[in-house]
């Protein structure tokens, strides 16, 4: 986790490993296009299994995908706390249709996640060496320099995730969904970042 400060204000980016669990259920289940936000499908692709016999009588795929955008919302909230316990996921109980595709493909959605919690290490330690200044401190500070004030009060969670699509998602009031590679297109960082920064500070 990587907090960066300011008098008033508190940035926090991370990853999340049990949204990295649920974005493996999702495109593992092909629930294309489900969840508030909406993000796109993660990299590495994951393979594809059809659960419509799995879930047939916990409400079939219809149940299944409402579950998993009931859960998606509830992660959103509560991204960097909320967690997963394999191999039954009690914390499923009351989402029958999702908790059993979770028990059905938690030792590969588990390896897949710790795989990508590996890799963005390397990412977040080479980050460290390479990038200064902070880019999220960056537009906080163009943003103050603009209004001609120290920025408001805030908390900004952002969630760093292995997706394609190479953009940012913010959900009000306070967390923004990022794919981790976008960073690394300072421009693009920008168009999606700068707007966020003018609504927060």
């Amino acid at each position: 986790m990587m907090p960066t400060d300011g008098p008033e204000w508190r940035i926090v980016v991370d990853t999340s490993p049990v949204m990295l669990f649920s974005l493996y259920l999702r495109d593992c289940a092909g629930l294309d296009g489900a969840g508030v936000p909406m993000v796109s499908e993660v990299v590495p692709p994951v393979h594809r299994a059809d659960p419509s016999q799995l879930v047939h009588d916990a409400g079939g795929m219809t149940v299944l995908r409402i579950e998993w955008e009931t859960w998606w919302r509830q992660l959103v909230g509560d991204c960097f706390d909320a967690e997963v316990t394999a191999p039954n996921f009690p914390e499923l109980d009351s989402l029958p249709a999702l908790q059993l595709l979770a028990q059905a493909h938690y030792g590969a959605a588990m390896d897949w996640s710790r795989d990508r919690r590996a890799e963005y290490a390397v990412l977040t330690r080479k980050r460290g060496r390479f990038q200064s200044p902070d880019p999220f401190a960056q537009l906080v500070e163009e943003r103050e320099l603009e209004l001609g004030r120290s920025a408001r009060a805030f908390t900004l969670q952002v969630v760093e995730l292995p997706l394609r699509e190479p953009r940012a998602w913010f959900v009000e009031p306070g967390t923004l969904l990022m794919c981790q590679d976008l960073s690394e297109d300072t421009q693009a960082f920008a168009s999606y970042v700068r707007p966020v920064m003018e609504l927060v500070a």
